[in-house]
C-alpha cells in the first residue's frame, strides 16, 4: 500500500530568516529559488537535475506553495534580486 504524504509537511519556514522565508523542509533551499528556476522556464525534471539533493516531491510542493502564495514568492524574488544587483554595483564601484 503506498504511503501518503501530508504535502504541508514538505514546506517550512526558515529558522535563520528574519522574514520568514519559506523552504523545502529539511534543507536550506527556498521556496524562491525553485520559483526563480521555474520563472526561468526550467521545469521539474530539470530543476531536480540542477538541485539533485530534492525529490520531484519535495520540488512539486515548492511549486504548489509558490503557486498559491505567488505575490509574496515573486516580491521576495525581486528583493533578492535588488539586493544582488546593489551588491555587485558596490563592488564595481570598489575597482
Amino acid at each position: 500500500m503506498a504511503t501518503i504524504t501530508d504535502i504541508s509537511t514538505l514546506i517550512a519556514i526558515d529558522p535563520n530568516s528574519n522574514s520568514s522565508r519559506p523552504i523545502i523542509a529539511g534543507t536550506r533551499t527556498l521556496v524562491c529559488r525553485i520559483a526563480g528556476l521555474y520563472n526561468q522556464g526550467k521545469n521539474v525534471e530539470e530543476i531536480a537535475r540542477r538541485l539533485n539533493h530534492l525529490t520531484i516531491t519535495q520540488i512539486y510542493a515548492a511549486l504548489t506553495y509558490y503557486h498559491t502564495n505567488r505575490e509574496e514568492i515573486d516580491k521576495d524574488i525581486v528583493d533578492k534580486q535588488t539586493t544582488y544587483q546593489e551588491l555587485a554595483k558596490v563592488k564595481l564601484e570598489k575597482k
